[in-house]
């Protein structure tokens, strides 16, 4: 949706010309204006925010705000699960080079890239190193943190690393899930570092990211996160850098409300949900995706249902899929949606 348009008009639908907007809004507030009309906005047929009215042709009918808006957020999803992909396969072959370098450490230690990946093994050499770059970093720390609401426990943990860099001069950004907006923790730490930190939230994130002045990053490199890989390879800090920087473009502001959904009585959590159980994710599978537990998680698939008017998993897929919450691009093909434990229905 963002990037059509003729040589007058390059734009998408998430930031439409002034002449465009006031034709597509007539036609909203109208049900429909004459074809003459679009003719100085070529923009709003090509991004197919107008069309043909089959019952006469010399008139454009508009897609209604909400199917825009769903396009929109659709898009948002897309890249943001495709940014997750990436990273995840980045980071199973960082694990697997990171362990044959290990065998080969002998004559690593003579090359200039042996100290490009380095392992970290145990919670006390990694608060070393964190400690170590901390004190290296001179403008800028970008961090992901996954999970839900923030503990105070791991909030404190890193809390004289943020204000030595406060201290510094050193700005920060963090990504953190929407659900993480509600924890009280987190909103006294960003109250307590000012300025110095910009918070912002999506339905889900990547795994722990933190980098310095992108030159070191450190990531996780185990479940349970008793080791971490120390990245200082130039390629591979840009290339997280990267994956960084699209996914603070499509975040929220902590400061923002979250966008509405479109669909009386879908909160965006619901929303979110509602697109993972389409992919035939477990419950468990989608508590911990979206920061929360699986006792919240099931109390949203229960509203879903409700609202929807499901009585069954099953319903509850085609429900999903008839309103367009799977996140599936519409036409005229049919859409078949999968939820975890239940038998695969087709609706159109």
């Amino acid at each position: 949706m963002a990037g059509h348009g003729t040589e007058e008009h390059p734009h998408g639908a998430d930031r439409l010309c002034g002449a465009g907007d006031r034709v597509y809004s007539r036609a909203v507030r109208r049900g429909r204006v004459p074809r003459s009309d679009a003719a100085p906005v070529p923009c709003l047929l090509e991004l197919a925010l107008l069309h043909p009215d089959p019952d006469d042709m010399d008139w454009l009918v508009p897609t209604s705000p909400q199917e825009v808006m769903t396009r929109l957020l659709r898009g948002v999803y897309d890249e943001v699960r495709e940014s997750q992909r990436r990273v995840g396969t980045a980071v199973a072959a960082f694990e697997r080079y990171s362990g044959l370098g290990r065998q080969l450490q002998a004559s690593a230690s003579a090359s200039p890239e042996g100290t490009a990946i380095r392992v970290l093994d145990g919670l006390s050499r990694i608060q070393a190193a964190m400690d170590e770059a901390t004190e290296a970093c001179t403008t800028e720390v970008l961090t992901v943190q996954p999970g839900g609401i923030r503990r105070e426990a791991e909030l404190t943990e890193g809390l004289h690393r943020a204000l030595t860099l406060r201290g510094r001069g050193v700005r920060m950004r963090d990504l953190y899930t929407h659900v993480a907006r509600h924890g009280q923790g987190l909103l006294n730490y960003l109250e307590l570092m000012g300025d110095a930190v910009e918070a912002r939230t999506l339905d889900e994130v990547i795994d722990r990211l933190i980098l310095f002045d992108r030159t070191v990053a450190f990531i996780p490199a185990n479940a349970d996160r008793t080791m971490a890989l120390e990245l200082r390879h130039p390629a591979l800090v840009e290339y997280l850098v990267t994956v960084f920087e699209r996914l603070w473009r499509l975040a929220v502001p902590l400061t923002a409300p979250l966008p509405d959904t479109g669909i009386e009585g879908i909160s965006h959590r619901e929303q979110s949900i509602a697109a993972l159980l389409a992919e035939g994710h477990q419950d468990a599978v989608i508590a911990e995706r979206l920061g929360i537990s699986v006792r919240t998680c099931r109390a949203h698939i229960a509203r879903l249902s409700e609202t929807l008017g499901a009585v069954s998993r099953t319903q509850l897929g085609v429900r999903i899929a008839q309103v367009g919450l799977d996140g599936a691009p519409r036409g005229g093909e049919p859409v078949t949606v999968r939820i975890a434990d239940q038998e695969s229905r087709t609706v159109r």
